[in-house]
């Protein structure tokens, strides 16, 4: 009896489970709705649509919804009659790469004649920069004809029709381009795109054609992948040129920020980008975590406060901007009216790591950069996720990404004119024979602006890149020797005993002499034997070269300049470049040991004359010394050793207004080599050994001699902190001294016997 009531009770749950499971759902679906309405609920697995749902706002709410769907429907529409669709352009079918087989240059529309009532068109200060960094740079051309890419002369950056800077009749300014062609070969630069109330990402006001956009806050759906570019937002007064440097001056970091995340902003009450910071309240405690907002914005802010404004307010206005970002291990970057924001930037430079709540933003230079190292994901309808995510992180994964910060904001996000270049660079790298960075290159430090990828094959001979690839500079060195007096070569010429020295180094491959004196080359028979060391002397003058003198010639028309000793001369095979001038005094035990020394430090500078430059605040300007301090930032290339890959940077790379103020004063270039590299590296030079003077004082004329030789380089040294933007100097206290030296033990115990003969 006991076993058939257990039979009954398995049989009854067994029906019950196989009713609720099979037809079960019926039961949501109510009786009172018509059948047709029943059958559409079931295929949607029983949901009602959300038009039958109730409604729980009122009278007023109501018809605010209904008239600000009405405008965006007029607004959409409006948008879609101005706005053509953007051609599903690629390279292949939207590009003519025939114009840039030769050089990548840009070429920029002269600005249009003034109109009937004597204005010119509006061009606001930020695309005046954009157009200045491009006409001082190395891209630039005037020649039309030349030219690879094409930038309008319009103003195209902000095309909100209720922005002060929106510039009219764009269509009309564009069909009289004589080069426009539909847009083919041109870029356009965009910050902003769209009006109220919908911010239609395509709503440019004009046909953009088969034009390349360079964009800020681009989405997935509008990128043109491949072709476009996503560029970052930034303000107006944004710096044209290197601007200020990473907030993280050391490498302490992380430590313990006062707060994990942090947000202080503007919201909106209502209309696009509203719903995300109109419920950051939620995740705010006052303690580790601080996003704090206000709508306290716009004209007519108090008409469209909500219940939560006067205290949001009260909280905004506790906390400081900059405390907060400076004080931050995260900063959320959620979206505004447009998917891209202005606190990208800014918690980059910060070392803040980005937290960014914006989906489908396509992130600046996404196709280059690889943002995972940087930055942090998170999903705007998944907004209470926030915190347990950026709890989870470890401090090993704190430290990589806010390292990364600063080396993305140093090389490509800085200044206006790194962002151009950057865009330049990404779609150069497009072009069919040009060479491709690999993203090793593009994600570390100097970055792909500074590692020209047409000096070599492989990266792996750029002095940068040689510890992270493991591998080692190649062997022995170049000595390159610059004549600009031209005494009388003989036995007892510095010249001639400097030529005998370097020949008696264990490491040198080959010597060669750059002749830019007035006086004519000496005849072979003159020079010291050089046995197995082949030497090469170049004319760089008008003189010409006598009989016999030596295997290899070049001469250069006209008046030299000093700058042509850091040309990338084909006898250079050597990585390591040992630069000298004529009259140096140097020994071989001090080559070598510096040559030793390089070769653990190949990026940067290695050598004996060192200089400083440090702040004059009574004239507000650098200064230049060669006084004995506690400190160095220059080691001059008189007597130095650096990497080849510098001379190609220094003649291929380098601003041509840099390279003109060193020509017209035949002075500075070295002062312009170091100014380089500590750009390129973020490091001081390296001096070796105590020795001071370096120079032989019998020789005739020296420019050192000149009383307005050091006027002359402290100006020098303010053109070029000018032209980069900031100063790239750094002091350093080192000096690399060989073992046991100036110990008070036998010299036969001494590697580098000769270096303490040497007087200070």
């Amino acid at each position: 009896m006991q076993a058939k009531k257990r039979y009954i009770l398995v049989f009854v749950s067994c029906a019950f489970l196989a009713y609720a499971y099979f037809g079960g759902y019926r039961l949501k679906v109510s009786p009172l709705r018509p059948r047709r309405a029943q059958h559409e609920s079931a295929k949607d697995g029983g949901v009602q649509p959300h038009e039958q749902l109730p409604s729980f706002l009122g009278s007023h709410d109501q018809q605010e919804l209904k008239l600000l769907q009405s405008n965006q429907s007029k607004s959409l529409e409006s948008s879609k009659q101005l706005v053509p669709r953007k051609p599903d352009c690629r390279m292949e079918t939207c590009f003519d790469f025939t114009r840039c087989y030769d050089r990548f240059l840009v070429y920029i529309y002269p600005p249009e004649p003034l109109n009937s009532l004597g204005a010119a068109p509006p061009t606001s200060a930020n695309y005046q920069k954009i157009l200045t960094a491009i006409q001082e740079s190395r891209y630039y051309t005037s020649d039309p004809t030349a030219a690879c890419l094409f930038v309008l002369g319009i103003d195209t950056l902000d095309r909100d029709s209720l922005s002060e800077d929106y510039v009219r009749n764009v269509p009309s300014r564009l069909a009289r381009l004589p080069y426009w062609n539909n847009g083919r070969n041109h870029i356009i630069f965009n910050l902003y795109s769209g009006t109220w109330p919908d911010y239609a990402e395509n709503s440019l006001g004009f046909d953009a054609g088969e034009a390349i956009l360079a964009k800020a806050s681009m989405g997935v759906l509008q990128l043109r992948h491949g072709f476009d570019v996503s560029i970052p937002l930034f303000h107006k007064q944004f710096p044209l040129r290197a601007g200020a440097t990473g907030s993280v001056q050391s490498n302490n970091f992380p430590a313990n920020k006062k707060y994990l995340l942090a947000f202080k902003g503007k919201r909106y009450v209502h209309g696009i980008g509203s719903e995300t910071r109109n419920s950051l309240f939620h995740l705010h405690n006052g303690r580790d975590m601080v996003l704090v907002t206000t709508c306290r914005h716009g004209k007519s802010w108090r008409e469209l406060q909500d219940n939560r404004c006067d205290e949001d307010n009260r909280e905004y206005d506790r906390y400081d901007y900059e405390t907060l970002l400076q004080n931050s291990t995260f900063c959320l970057v959620p979206r505004g009216r447009r998917l891209g924001s202005f606190r990208f930037l800014e918690a980059l430079q910060a070392g803040c790591i980005p937290v960014l709540l914006s989906n489908a933003w396509v992130l600046p230079f996404e196709s280059k950069i690889d943002w995972k190292q940087a930055a942090i994901w998170a999903d705007e309808r998944l907004l209470l996720q926030v915190p347990d995510i950026v709890r989870s992180i470890p401090a090993e994964r704190i430290f990589a990404l806010r390292q990364q910060t600063q080396v993305l904001w140093e090389r490509y996000f800085g200044s206006i004119e790194k962002i151009v270049f950057t865009t330049f660079e990404i779609i150069r790298e497009r072009l069919p024979d040009y060479p491709v960075r690999s993203s090793l290159v593009w994600n570390s430090s100097p970055g792909a602006l500074l590692t020209l990828p047409t000096f070599a094959d492989s990266s792996r001979y750029m002095p940068f890149l040689l510890n992270s690839m493991g591998a080692e500079p190649r062997h022995n060195y170049t000595a390159v020797i610059y004549v600009q007096i031209g005494a009388a070569l003989g036995p007892n010429a510095a010249l001639y005993k400097l030529v005998r020295t370097i020949t008696k180094s264990q490491f040198v491959e080959r010597i060669l002499v750059l002749w830019a004196a007035d006086r004519p080359l000496p005849l072979k028979k003159r020079w010291p034997p050089t046995s197995h060391i082949p030497l090469h002397v170049i004319s760089l003058g008008g003189s010409t070269r006598s009989q016999g003198a030596a295997p290899t010639s070049q001469t250069t028309e006209g008046r030299p300049s000093i700058s042509q000793r850091f040309l990338p001369y084909d006898e250079i095979q050597t990585d390591a470049v040992l630069s000298l001038d004529e009259d140096a005094i140097l020994n071989t035990d001090e080559l070598d040991f510096a040559y030793t020394v390089w070769r653990d430090f190949p990026e940067r500078i290695v050598g004996y004359p060192a200089r400083a430059h440090f702040w004059d605040d009574s004239k507000n300007a650098w200064g230049y010394t060669s006084k004995w301090t506690n400190y160095y930032s220059i080691v001059l290339t008189g007597a130095a050793f650096y990497h080849r890959y510098y001379n190609y940077l220094y003649t291929n790379w380098l601003s041509l207004l840099l390279l003109k103020t060193v020509q017209q004063s035949s002075n500075c270039e070295d002062i312009l080599m170091n100014l380089l590299v500590s750009h390129v590296t973020r490091k001081p030079p390296i001096k070796v050994t105590q020795r001071k003077g370096y120079k032989d004082r019998e020789t005739g004329r020296s420019p050192w001699n000149d009383p307005d030789h050091f006027i002359q380089r402290q100006s020098c040294l303010n053109t070029f902190a000018a032209v980069f933007g900031y100063m790239p100097l750094i002091r350093s206290n080192l000096r690399m001294d060989p073992m046991l030296y100036r110990d008070p033990v036998s010299n036969l115990r001494k590697k580098y016997r000769q270096i303490e003969l040497v007087g200070s």
